[in-house]
């Protein structure tokens, strides 16, 4: 799920949030949710997978649907894990899916700016980021995505490879989350640690101080965004 949100004024109702998913079950359930709640924002749940690039792709579909990933499951590794979280990432069935770019999607909706990016797609947020390049060089302000230490997953980018690329964007890290999962075989046991870090969250905010980030991000308007969003996720 990747969640792309436009902040007009200070929130609801002038807030608006599009939410991406590869499965159009989840988006129609989603969607018919957020009418029965009545709520007072514009909010919308779309069938569209992100990627780095628009073209067909394999969608690998594992076992827990929560788990399915552009990449395929490395099992091998995953071997080392106990259950539940072994047979949770295994492979149930492939499907060929189409995919486009945030940056795509928000030319054709003649969406000039996204405020707050934030991306859970096991494995491939960097390719969301990737088709978010003219996004991330005019308007956005706040990244959260998740990241992987391990391969999880065949060929994904790890933790390194995303922060590097970020960072280049003219980000700051300001939080990172890890979640770890317990060994099944091991000659490493610890009493103290349940598990294995193997993701977590990062989040990443375009630092005002910085001298380095560009004058149109340290607007009023832009600064009194940030900080709203910062208060969000609970920066302030």
């Amino acid at each position: 799920m990747t969640l792309a949100v436009k902040v007009g004024g200070v929130f609801a109702p002038n807030l608006t949030i599009y939410g991406f998913d590869a499965d159009a079950d989840a988006c129609e359930a989603a969607n018919a949710e957020l009418e029965a709640r009545q709520i007072n924002w514009t909010e919308k749940h779309i069938p569209i997978a992100l990627a780095n690039c628009p073209g067909k792709r394999t969608l690998y579909v594992t076992n827990d649907l929560q788990c399915s990933s552009l990449y395929p499951p490395n099992e091998d590794y995953l071997k080392r894990f106990s259950e539940p979280f072994q047979s949770q990432m295994k492979l149930d069935f492939s499907l060929e899916i189409e995919t486009t770019t945030l940056d795509d999607f928000c030319d054709q909706e003649k969406i000039e700016a996204i405020d707050f990016l934030q991306t859970d797609v096991q494995g491939a947020d960097m390719q969301v980021l990737q088709g978010s390049c003219r996004l991330l060089e005019r308007s956005l302000l706040v990244v959260k995505a998740e990241v992987c230490f391990s391969h999880l997953y065949v060929n994904q980018p790890l933790f390194g490879d995303l922060d590097n690329f970020i960072r280049q964007q003219g980000f700051t890290l300001f939080k990172l989350t890890a979640a770890c999962r317990a060994r099944a075989r091991s000659p490493i046991v610890s009493y103290e640690h349940p598990g294995q870090f193997l993701w977590g969250d990062a989040c990443y905010i375009r630092d005002p101080l910085d001298p380095h980030v560009p004058m149109h991000f340290k607007t009023p308007d832009r600064i009194l965004k940030l900080a709203c969003i910062a208060d969000m996720i609970g920066f302030c």
